[in-house]
């Protein structure tokens, strides 16, 4: 989980959007930022909410209650996956305006005053059966653009609330997101990535059935223009022979895959009902660096699932290295209301404090062997702000020289602190 975007201190009549979460929110605030503006909203502080971890909830309460005495005028919205799944807790506090649900959040009129005055306005999220081809020009002080390519998902992880937040899987047309693509490098985006839920149900739901990597062919070639194309986290049990192939002819596509593992054992896998075993992870890994020997590959890790015994834990914790991952998003189990995985037999919180921290020090290991090997060379890198880029493979680097922002631009790796690359960078000039 991502830590929450929290804007900077506000006038009277700003509306600052907080984001809790994935990459998706991220996105999908600019939506909303873009919506509250064309429906006239002023003074407003809208939350966009997660609901992945206990923790995120519990953040995003926090925030709501300390906006309410900083800004005690402002009208504050609750919307996003947490409201979704739960409207009346957030209906509960005293603080909250409205909340609203994650299929309307950046619907038009979403943001007017409702003449019946309703504080929650949430609706069946099962009902939603599109992808809704909604744009914008790029993200706020971001130096690369987001695409929402699919929303939802139509499998049901033991663990995971989500699709109670949001929905079946659906798709959005090829078209539409082969024109945003277009739209976004003509506003000089020289990164953009796709995004979703579960990305690699791309198409699924759509006439013909296409798939991810036929997607990202068509972009790639009718987006010609645009240097990189990067793909948000997606699930090791969906890769097809399409985007494999993209990914071994196609240098413009980002060599960086974040895997949703979850865990390295399988009996764990099972009882989390994931639709890979261990040696489906690391087949497909071995496979990806057969015909993209640049690639670096990141994880989502769950540490202390319900009746995880030390051996099983074990396993995900060799899972590190003998995958060679380098990038790792560790969470410690968090039981959500109404998951199977809430009622098994839990282990103690002390346990599952003890085992992330364990995975998080296998994953520090690994990021410093990663970095380790990127010594020496000429990385081309999206610079993200001053003195700090993005190489495609995932790698941040701490830079000297003068780059400008948004571009891609040689950097030459001198060394690293064991979280980022130290570079120089070697020139201006674009990729």
């Amino acid at each position: 989980m991502n830590a929450p975007v929290v804007p900077p201190p506000a006038t009277q009549a700003d509306v600052d959007v907080v984001t809790f979460g994935c990459r998706l929110n991220a996105y999908e605030s600019e939506l909303i930022r873009a919506r509250a503006a064309q429906d006239g909203l002023t003074d407003a502080v809208v939350f966009n909410t997660c609901a992945v971890t206990g923790e995120a909830v519990r953040q995003a309460r926090q925030a709501i209650r300390k906006a309410r005495r900083e800004r005690p005028g402002a009208r504050l919205i609750v919307t996003g996956c947490a409201a979704q799944i739960d409207p009346a807790a957030f209906a509960a506090m005293a603080e909250v305006d409205l909340v609203l649900g994650n299929a309307d959040k950046a619907s038009p009129g979403a943001y007017l005053p409702d003449a019946d005055g309703a504080r929650v306005r949430v609706n069946d999220i099962m009902s939603v059966r599109e992808t809704a081809p909604q744009l914008v020009d790029g993200l706020k002080d971001r130096a690369r653009a987001y695409v929402e390519v699919q929303n939802g998902c139509d499998h049901r992880c033991t663990f995971c609330v989500i699709p109670y937040g949001r929905g079946n899987s659906r798709s959005a047309p090829a078209g539409v997101v082969i024109d945003q693509v277009r739209r976004l490098v003509a506003q000089g985006y020289r990164e953009v990535v796709l995004t979703g839920v579960d990305v690699t149900s791309w198409g699924s739901d759509l006439p013909g059935a296409p798939t991810l990597g036929q997607l990202v062919a068509r972009i790639l070639r009718h987006a010609p223009e645009l240097p990189r194309l990067r793909l948000s986290s997606i699930d090791a049990a969906e890769i097809d022979p399409d985007l494999m192939r993209c990914l071994a002819e196609e240098p413009r596509l980002a060599p960086y895959l974040h895997l949703s593992l979850q865990a390295g054992d399988d009996m764990i896998l099972k009882r989390m009902k994931r639709r890979h075993s261990r040696a489906d992870a690391l087949k497909l890994i071995a496979d990806v660096r057969a015909v993209r020997p640049d690639v670096a590959f990141g994880a989502d890790l769950i540490a202390g699932f319900p009746t995880e015994t030390e051996a099983m834990f074990a396993n995900t914790l060799r899972l590190v290295e003998d995958a060679g991952l380098a990038f790792l998003h560790v969470f410690p189990f968090s039981p959500r209301p109404g998951t199977p995985a809430a009622r098994m037999p839990q282990l103690s919180r002390q346990v599952i404090r003890e085992r992330a921290a364990r995975l998080r020090a296998a994953g520090e290991a690994a990021l410093a062997r990663h970095l380790d090997r990127q010594t020496g060379r000429t990385l081309d890198a999206l610079v993200e702000r001053p003195g700090v880029a993005r190489a495609a493979d995932f790698t941040e680097l701490a830079f000297t020289g003068a780059a400008p922002a948004g571009e891609i631009v040689a950097m030459r790796v001198t060394g690293h602190d064991g979280r980022r690359a130290m570079a120089e960078a070697l020139d201006r000039g674009a990729a």
